[in-house]
């Protein structure tokens, strides 16, 4: 048995042949000094008590006391890897990015996969839309796409995004995940049925990693070498092709393996099943952004691929597993503000807001300079601004040059032709209500045209089955939305429902009568 285990569970093996012809280092502190003796700690006599000059224990103790950094606040579980990305289609016309610069040209990416709302430790195969983060390390500084598997998300305005992971998160009091909490922030959302739609059908938990799709989710601008500007968004489709698990598969590898999809990664790259994805983008014009009939920045919307279809871009591999999870997954810090010259960011209110959020928790999470960590350093070129000093400067600091700007020493100036494309605006600054920018339509299409009559009653099963623990008001508020869409929908939810609550009912009967919980538990026996 144990000659058949997977690379993932022989890593320790593998690394201990890897070093075969060379003998063990040294012990040593942090510092670098030898170490004779890290089993027993230095004290006055064998019962006597711990001497502070015991630097060895302290160097590890302290070490330890702070070994954990914050988890994030979502994304928290995943798993990453590393690879390349080739182009294989020539999109010069609509952007001037060095990424894209001519066919055959490669670049290193870095790509990490989590679940949304679980914490560090969860399961894998909850139902969750999955992360799908590229960060491509191009000449011209790093460029974070931070996309999942899905092409919408629950909400387009980002002024409510803290609430609605706290709705997903646990409640203040019980420290419990909540139904009420989680499905009275989406039946009073009703932007959020297109996102739960495609959450709760069969696509809302896929088998791992590498048989999803990704998508960049918001609209971007991109801009060509004449400075001509269009907006586009982003796909990754999966060349293993979909494949995703059903309830009880996930149910059952959430209890037995956990650590299904990072197992899964892991394995296929180690054993050179190297997985791919081939990237597409669309295009819209700034003229049909104008005219066209829904708000193309809206990310709780998708843009048909029948006036938009897919443009082919270049082929996206992972070849290289993480030497060290912590450092190069754990660590791993993408920001959408990272955008080279010839990407810049739409209207979109969604990504409007994660442009500062995302930076601002790395900060939090990772220090200032989050940047100088090798796994997110923009290696490949060199940087040179004005930032100095702060916690973790692992470099120079940038030696001698001035920190300060304008400044008459021969240090960094400004280059004009890296300005940002320009462009006009006018209207009046208020906040705008979009709660009811149309959020039936394309959840309609999706239910009535994407899925075929077994998926849609899986569907609604999978609803009702989360539904059910949320109380009677809010199970009634999101039925009415579903009907809104259509109403079989809305007539499958409820028949669930109904059968769920007359369940609860019967027991919570069986079991308010005197003796009843003897009796139910005589009657399992």
């Amino acid at each position: 048995m144990a000659d058949n285990r997977d690379k993932a569970t022989d890593q320790m093996k593998t690394w201990k042949e890897s070093r075969l012809q060379q003998k063990p280092d040294i012990l040593t502190t942090a510092a670098g000094h030898p170490a004779g003796d890290k089993l027993n700690l230095l004290t006055v006599g064998p019962r006597g008590p711990l001497l502070v000059q015991d630097v060895v224990f302290t160097d590890e103790m302290a070490h330890f006391d702070r070994e954990r950094i914050p988890e994030r606040v979502v994304h928290a579980k995943g798993g990453g890897a590393f690879g390349y990305f080739e182009v294989t289609h020539d999109i010069t016309r609509y952007c001037k990015a060095k990424v894209f610069e001519h066919v055959g040209k490669t670049t290193p990416i870095a790509i990490r996969f989590s679940t949304v709302a679980g914490e560090s430790g969860s399961a894998d195969t909850v139902r969750d839309p999955r992360g799908f983060a590229v960060k491509f390390y191009s000449e011209e500084g790093n460029w974070d796409l931070t996309g999942n598997n899905t092409p919408i998300f629950f909400i387009r305005d980002a002024m409510l995004f803290p609430s609605f992971i706290h709705s997903q998160k646990r409640n203040p009091q019980t420290h419990l995940k909540d139904p009420d909490m989680v499905w009275d922030f989406w039946s009073l959302r009703p932007e959020s049925l297109h996102q739960l739609s495609f959450m709760f059908s069969d696509r809302g938990l896929p088998d791992g990693f590498r048989h999803m799709n990704g998508y960049g989710s918001h609209t971007f601008k991109l801009v060509n070498a004449e400075g001509e500007p269009c907006y586009c968004k982003f796909h990754f489709k999966t060349d293993q092709g979909i494949k995703d698990l059903s309830v009880e598969e996930a149910e059952r590898l959430a209890s037995t393996n956990p650590d299904y999809a990072i197992a899964d990664l892991f394995n296929a790259i180690a054993n050179g099943n190297c997985p791919s994805w081939t990237f597409f983008i669309q295009v819209m014009t700034f003229e049909q952004a104008e005219q066209w009939q829904f708000n193309p920045f809206d990310v709780t919307k998708v843009w048909p691929h029948k006036e938009f279809p897919l443009i082919p871009v270049g082929k996206i591999v992972l070849n290289s597993n993480p030497v060290n999870y912590f450092a190069e997954v754990e660590q791993l810090a993408f920001d959408p503000s990272n955008m080279p010259l010839g990407i810049e960011p739409s209207p979109d209110k969604m990504l409007q807001g994660r442009l500062f959020a995302y930076p601002d928790t790395h900060r939090h999470r990772l220090g200032a300079n989050y940047l100088q960590i090798p796994v997110n350093c923009p290696y490949r070129t060199r940087v040179a601004n004005y930032q100095r000093d702060g916690p973790m400067c692992m470099f120079d600091n940038q030696g001698g040059a001035p920190n300060y700007y304008p400044n008459s020493f021969s240090a960094p100036q400004t280059q004009p032709q890296f300005l940002e494309s320009r462009f006009k605006l006018s209207a009046d600054v208020a906040r705008y209500n979009s709660s009811d920018d149309d959020n039936v339509t394309q959840v309609r299409t999706f239910y009535l045209e994407v899925l075929n009559n077994a998926q849609r009653q899986r569907l609604c099963q999978n609803i009702a089955g989360s539904l059910k623990g949320a109380q009677l008001f809010i199970q009634k508020r999101m039925v009415e939305n579903l009907k809104a869409v259509h109403p079989d929908y809305a007539s499958q939810v409820q028949a669930h429902l109904d059968k769920h609550n007359a369940e609860a009912n019967q027991s919570a009967a069986v079991y308010s009568r005197p003796g009843a919980t003897a009796i139910a538990a005589f009657s399992k026996m």
